[in-house]
């Protein structure tokens, strides 16, 4: 009977066991099994397709995802943050294997991304760092800070602040992006501590007043916003005085403001354009940089963002580490979320050619 009772429980105990190992490797909280890539799905979830960066940036993931045999399914959102969280939320009822997300809104996502990790689904945080979840595992983007230095650096080199001679003073008005994008932060603070030297000395003034960041933002980074914004600014700031800067950090929003100088008169030899900075090489404003108006831009290589996102999608499916090079930065308010940065290139009428054409990122027929 001792026997018996003896072996009952070894059985029991094995299969309880089995029970248990099989529930670590799909159960909550945990990871998904190891699968090939034919039998794998990738969720990505775009912001909108308002930008053509972003369907640059889907296109290429979808297109490196399938080279490696992985199945897609790619949203976009339209800026409606409803909307992302729901499509995210039919990727994960599907069984999408990763997902890869650039949010609308970055602090709306811990609830859909808690379903994902009960799932055992890995997120990958793409070029917005998702904020306030403990449930972002890796974050693929460019070194943000560095994006608002390139263009702060430039408005200080074209005006010639940092000559000799003190120059100035010359006057700035100040854009930043979305209030609800952490990039925006970013992208001030790199601006901002370039700027404010030559602030702080009169050499630039900001006539407006507004310098804080919350003051200067553009929801959603939208050209009409700003362009609206800066009718307000050359009309209660500048009167029939010129502004000789603007710091724009995103081409869109860059659009949205030369409309609004162009309705002001600029674009002359009487007065001319102000430096206008951007971000992102759209063709638009590469077109306008060669025209003359538009003064620069920040180019992103998003096809190499796709590569180093997809990269970390098929080492977290194998079993492996993604690579990474940046573990302190980015605190998503929650956790320091592992990072791949990758290095943003300042571009003008000067060499827009070299960077951008002769790297075929843009086709030389789209800019004439």
């Amino acid at each position: 009977m001792r026997t018996y009772r003896a072996a009952t429980t070894a059985l029991t105990a094995s299969v309880l066991v089995l029970a248990l190992a099989g529930c670590g490797q799909s159960g909550t909280g945990g990871s998904k099994q190891e699968k090939s890539a034919e039998d794998s799905t990738i969720g990505i979830a775009m912001p909108t397709k308002s930008s053509e960066r972003w369907i640059a940036d889907g296109r290429n993931m979808v297109e490196q995802f399938e080279k490696l045999g992985y199945k897609t399914d790619l949203q976009y959102g339209e800026d409606d943050v409803d909307q992302q969280v729901s499509q995210i939320e039919n990727m994960i009822t599907k069984g999408v294997d990763v997902l890869v997300v650039a949010a609308i809104d970055g602090r709306a996502l811990s609830d859909v991304l808690r379903q994902a990790a009960d799932q055992g689904v890995k997120v990958i945080s793409y070029d917005r760092l998702i904020l306030g979840s403990p449930n972002v595992d890796y974050y693929a983007s460019f070194d943000n800070e560095k994006v608002g230095v390139l263009q702060a650096t430039y408005i200080v080199d074209k005006l010639g602040l940092k000559d000799g001679a003190k120059k100035g003073p010359f006057t700035i008005e100040l854009f930043a992006g979305s209030p609800d994008d952490n990039n925006t932060r970013y992208f001030f603070q790199g601006a901002w501590k370039t700027l404010k030297p030559y602030i702080d000395s009169k050499q630039l003034v900001v006539r407006s007043g507004q310098t804080k960041l919350e003051q200067i933002t553009t929801l959603r980074w939208d050209g009409g916003t700003a362009q609206k914004r800066m009718d307000d600014l050359l009309t209660k700031a500048y009167g029939s005085d010129s502004v000789d800067a603007v710091l724009s950090p995103y081409d869109g929003i860059s659009i949205g403001i030369l409309s609004a100088l162009k309705s002001d008169g600029y674009g002359t030899a009487a007065k001319p354009y102000p430096v206008v900075t951007g971000q992102d090489a759209e063709v638009a404003s590469v077109k306008s940089i060669i025209a003359g108006q538009q003064t620069q831009t920040v180019y992103k290589d998003t096809r190499a963002l796709a590569k180093q996102a997809v990269q970390m999608a098929d080492a977290v499916l194998g079993g492996k580490k993604p690579e990474v090079n940046d573990t302190t930065t980015y605190n998503n308010e929650v956790k320091v979320v592992p990072s791949f940065l990758l290095d943003p290139v300042s571009v003008d009428k000067s060499n827009y050619r070299s960077v951008l054409v002769d790297s075929g990122y843009i086709k030389a027929s789209d800019l004439t």
